[in-house]
C-alpha cells in the first residue's frame, strides 16, 4: 500500500511523521496485534473479541486523560465499572457458572492489547501524520510489519518454519486478512478517527464480540456457556452506555468540521 501511494506521487512521510508513525505502529501492531495473536493460543476467538470489546472503554479513559475531550461523569463511571465486571466474570475462578474461566494470562494480554489500541487511537488525533490517510495507513502498517518481523526473529519464531507446509487454507486466510482486515478496514479506521471521536469510532465493538462468539460456537467448536453469555452482555452494556454518552462541549469543538483536516489540525 505504501508503494502504491508512492507510485501515485504521494510524498513519503517526513522524518517527524515517521517518528509518529513508528510510535503508532508500536502501540497498534506490536502491542495490540502482537499480544492478540499470542493470546489466541490460550483464549477462544469469541472470548478474544469480547475482551477486545473493552477498547471503547479504554478509549473513553484515553479521551478523559489524554485528549481532554471527555469528563468523567457518573454515567461513564458506572459504565466503566460494568465493563470491568464483565471482564471479571470471564476470568473469575471463584464464580461458578458451569463453564471454565478464561486463562488469566491470556486475558491480561488482551487487556494490555486493548489499552495499546486505545492509546494509539487517541494519539492519532494529536500526532503529525501524513495528510493522505491512505499513506498514513500504509506507512503505519509497513512500520508495524517490520517491527513484528524483528520481534518474531528475536523470539526465534522462524526456527523450524517451513514455507512449503503452509496450507492453501492458511494462504487464503492470510490474503483475506490483508485485503479485508488491513487495506480496507484499517484504512477506513484511520480515515474515520480523524472525523469522529475515538469513543464514537469504537462503536464497531457492538458487533465484533457477538459475531465472533456465534461464529466460534457454530463453526469453531467453542463453548457458549453462562459465563460467556454473562460476561459478553456486561461488556456490551458498558460499550453501549459509553458510546451513546452525549458529547461534551469540548469534544464537539475538537471534532473536525471539514471533510479533510489540515496538517495543523492533525
Amino acid at each position: 500500500m505504501y508503494a502504491w501511494m508512492r507510485a501515485k506521487g504521494t510524498p513519503s512521510p517526513t522524518v517527524r511523521q515517521w517518528s509518529a508513525v513508528t510510535l503508532l505502529a508500536v502501540l497498534i501492531f506490536v502491542v495490540d496485534y502482537g499480544l492478540v495473536f499470542w493470546a489466541e493460543q490460550r483464549v477462544p476467538s469469541g472470548i478474544t473479541a469480547v475482551m477486545l470489546g473493552t477498547i471503547p472503554v479504554f478509549m473513553t479513559v484515553s479521551e478523559i486523560l489524554i485528549m481532554k475531550t471527555q469528563r468523567l461523569t457518573l454515567r461513564l463511571a458506572c459504565a466503566l465499572l460494568v465493563g470491568v465486571a464483565g471482564v471479571g466474570v470471564l476470568v473469575s475462578r471463584s464464580v461458578s457458572l458451569g463453564d471454565a474461566p478464561v486463562d488469566p494470562v491470556g486475558a491480561g494480554a488482551l487487556i494490555v492489547a486493548a489499552v495499546g489500541w486505545s492509546i494509539g487511537s487517541a494519539l492519532t488525533r494529536k500526532l503529525p501524520l501524513p495528510a493522505s490517510k491512505a499513506m498514513s495507513s500504509g506507512s503505519q502498517m509497513l512500520a508495524g510489519g517490520v517491527l513484528l518481523l524483528m520481534l518474531a526473529a528475536a523470539f526465534h519464531e522462524f526456527r523450524g518454519f517451513q514455507l512449503q507446509v503452509v496450507s492453501a487454507r492458511a494462504w487464503a486466510a492470510l490474503v483475506y486478512l490483508i485485503i479485508a482486515g488491513s487495506i480496507v478496514a484499517f484504512t477506513a479506521y484511520v480515515w474515520l478517527i480523524h472525523h469522529e471521536s475515538p469513543t464514537k469510532v469504537g462503536t464497531y465493538a457492538y458487533v465484533n464480540p457477538v459475531v465472533a462468539v456465534l461464529v466460534g460456537y457454530f463453526f469453531g467448536g467453542e463453548g457458549l456457556g453462562v459465563r460467556t453469555i454473562a460476561g459478553t452482555a456486561l461488556v456490551l452494556v458498558s460499550v453501549v452506555v459509553i458510546t451513546t454518552a452525549p458529547k461534551t462541549s469540548r469534544e464537539r469543538s475538537q471534532v473536525p468540521a471539514t471533510a479533510e483536516p489540515s496538517m495543523d489540525a492533525e
